[in-house]
């Protein structure tokens, strides 16, 4: 059990998200699909949170925490730069743009991108819940191959 709760913390921090807490989840000992699970409520946790309060957030910083500016400007204009490949297809792109396992894409960033594009949480949840579903079966199949996860 501990394991599973570990897998899920991991998976909520960003960067790492999904993709590193799928692999470390079975190397704590989880198997696959308990590693799949833990890894994605805990890439999904703080995506509402994302949506609805990032924009208040990064206000509040930005008044009482002037020099984390940089920070939030950086953070802004990455979600304002991956937004506009998501801005032309909306919830497809917001899918594909969380499905895709590379650095820099994720349910954070989604959830970032979902926000400053204005896109509401009631339509953001589902892309970026089938994304991190997708993008957690393609971390299984690159690290753990075709033929084990079938």
């Amino acid at each position: 059990m501990r394991s599973f709760f570990y897998t899920l913390f991991i998976s909520m921090i960003p960067i790492i998200e999904l993709r590193g807490g799928l692999p470390i989840g079975v190397a704590s000992g989880l198997s696959l699909p308990e590693a799949y699970v833990a890894a994605v409520i805990g890439n999904l946790i703080p995506v509402p949170f994302i949506i609805l309060f990032i924009r208040r957030i990064f206000a509040f910083i930005r008044e009482y925490m002037p020099k984390l500016n940089d920070m939030v400007d950086k953070l802004e204009n990455k979600a304002h730069l991956k937004g506009e490949k998501v801005k032309k297809y909306q919830k497809l792109g917001l899918y594909i743009f969380v499905a895709i396992p590379l650095p820099g894409t994720g349910a954070w960033t989604g959830a970032l991108v979902a926000a400053f594009l204005d896109i509401r949480l009631k339509d953001a949840i589902l892309p970026i819940f089938v994304g991190v579903l997708t993008a957690g079966l393609i971390i299984m199949m690159l690290t753990y191959g075709v033929t084990t996860i079938v």
